[in-house]
């Protein structure tokens, strides 16, 4: 049944009375990109993921030469009660997310940690990148 006239459009959208099936393949087939921010100092990168839903051990982070990535999955975790949503708006699956550094880093130093699903990066720069400062003598 189709609707003719605006009013039949709006009494279709809002029928009560009609179930509304969840469509969990669509929301776990959309690419899923955390948002990250990234802020640089004189003496490191810091990266912000938010990932949240995860748990650390479900994150994998590699750095390689100067290229980091950060990736996961996101699983849906109420497939047993998938039948009792009306709605599903956020994204799952897998994701990946790679960075190239720019600068020389020091990936011994490289911390992570996950709080409140907001992973942190801190990847220190090499210290040939590092400003010096040159202290001048008199003579």
């Amino acid at each position: 049944m189709y609707a003719t006239t605006t009013k039949d459009l709006f009494d279709q959208l809002f029928d009560l009375n009609k179930r509304c099936v969840p469509y969990r393949e669509g929301a776990a087939s959309q690419t899923w990109n955390p948002a990250i921010d990234v802020y640089e100092d004189a003496e490191s990168l810091r990266f912000h993921v938010e990932l949240p839903g995860l748990k650390p051990e479900e994150i994998d982070i590699e750095l390689k030469g100067d290229i980091l990535t950060i990736k996961g999955e996101r699983k849906f975790e109420d497939e047993e009660k998938k039948a009792g949503y009306v709605r599903i708006e956020r994204t799952y699956g897998k994701f990946q997310r790679a960075f190239t550094l720019g600068v020389p880093v020091n990936s011994e130093g490289l911390t992570a940690t996950y709080k409140n699903g907001v992973l942190e990066l801190t990847v220190p720069k090499a210290e040939a990148t590092k400003p010096k400062r040159v202290l001048v003598t008199a003579e």
